[in-house]
């Protein structure tokens, strides 16, 4: 068994935000936040947030990500993995 701080990261809206481990990815928590999603694996896009801060703290772009011309500022949900730090994210809201 594994012993230790755990260090947490941030992924927040302007109206609300969830903490979670470095490392992690960030579909439960942009979930949690409202995000809508489809497939979940990268395919179908409907899990597209704009990153208005932090996109420092995100894992470079998946191969699905790559695929469907996203950039740093414009990602898949369910394929960033944030680092460390805080994410600041903005999605439509239906």
């Amino acid at each position: 068994m594994k012993t230790g701080i755990f260090l947490m990261a941030i992924v927040k809206t302007n109206d609300n935000h969830i903490k979670l481990a470095n490392g992690e990815p960030i579909r439960d928590a942009c979930e949690e936040l409202g995000v809508l999603f489809g497939c979940r694996s990268g395919l179908c896009g409907t899990c597209m947030i704009d990153i208005v801060e932090g996109e420092e703290n995100l894992s470079e772009l998946s191969e699905e990500e790559v695929a469907m011309d996203r950039d740093r500022k414009r990602r898949l949900a369910c394929q960033a993995k944030i680092k460390q730090g805080t994410v600041t994210i903005n999605f439509d809201k239906f």
